[in-house]
Order: structure tokens, then sequence, then C-alpha cells
């Protein structure tokens, strides 16, 4: 049985040990915390969901990318470009993506590349919604059609009450 949106998955919990989503949370805004939040979910993820820290406060890497066929494909540079945006692999990095497993593979990933402080954040960005977090969504940037909202008539006031 799967664990609900809030509890870590503790799959595999010895190589990547997994936070809860109120402990992760402490962890990205404490000051003393000084964890880095790592992003692994796609541009089109959190164009479309949002980020959960303001995005200037968190990096982005995705761990997969999906193919024009829908498939997915693990981004063979994900290392690579994890490591040219941290200052050490001693850095403290949380890591979440949607649930919790890309997250939790990128982990293993890092860590078997030697980065020594990693966690997951079990739960993802689901169980941060299902807690009440917030979430921060990217503004639309003028002239780009994808991110444009259309506008929106103005909603009409409500009709008077023909009772008197």
């Amino acid at each position: 049985m799967a664990p609900p949106p809030h509890e870590p998955d503790n799959c595999g919990s010895e190589a990547a040990p997994a936070v809860d989503v109120t402990a992760a949370r402490d962890l990205i805004i404490s000051s003393a915390g000084g964890h880095r939040y790592l992003d692994v979910r796609t541009e089109e993820e959190l164009a479309k969901l949002g980020h959960l820290v303001e995005p200037q406060n968190s990096l982005n890497v995705p761990y997969m990318f999906i193919t024009p066929e829908g498939s997915r494909v693990k981004n063979a540079q994900f290392v690579e470009q994890v490591a040219s945006l941290l200052t050490s692999k001693e850095e403290p990095v949380l890591v979440g993506c949607q649930s919790g497993k890309r997250s939790e593979l990128a982990c293993i990933d890092l860590q078997a590349a030697g980065f020594k402080k990693v966690k997951n954040m079990g739960g993802g960005y689901l169980a941060w919604v299902h807690h009440g977090f917030p979430v921060h969504h990217p503004l639309p940037v003028p002239g780009d059609m994808e991110h444009d909202a259309s506008p929106r008539p103005p909603t009409p006031p409500p009709a008077p009450s023909s009772q008197a």
C-alpha cells in the first residue's frame, strides 16, 4: 500500500534519506539549515504547477525529460548540471519533484557522484500542496503565448432584485 501523500516513501532510504515536507519546509526557510532546494521537475511542470520556493532561491535541473512521443528519458547530464550550480559536493541539498520518486532517484545518483549532504523531500510537490504550504507561480512573460492568459471580461454585477 502506498504511503499517504504527506508521508515520505522510505523505499531505498539507506541510499537517499527522506524528510517529510514539514521538515523540508523548515530546512528550506531556515537560514541556519542552509539547504539549497533542487527541483528536478521539468520546466513545463514548473510553469504549469509553480515553484515551492521563490524561483530565485531554488535550483531547477530536470532529472527526466518528456519526449515528443510522451515517454520519459533520463537527463544524461543531470549530475554535471547540478555540480555546475553548487559551490561544492559538501553543500546541503534538498531534492524534490512531483511525488518524491524522481527526486529519490536523483538523490541516489548525486550520492553516487560524491555529494555528501543530499536529502529527498518525501511526497514531493503533492505533499507540499496537501499541507497547504505556499506555491509561487511564475508571472507571465509579455509576448509569451504559452504563458499569456487571455483577458477575461469583468464579471457583471448581479441583477437588482425585483422584490421590494
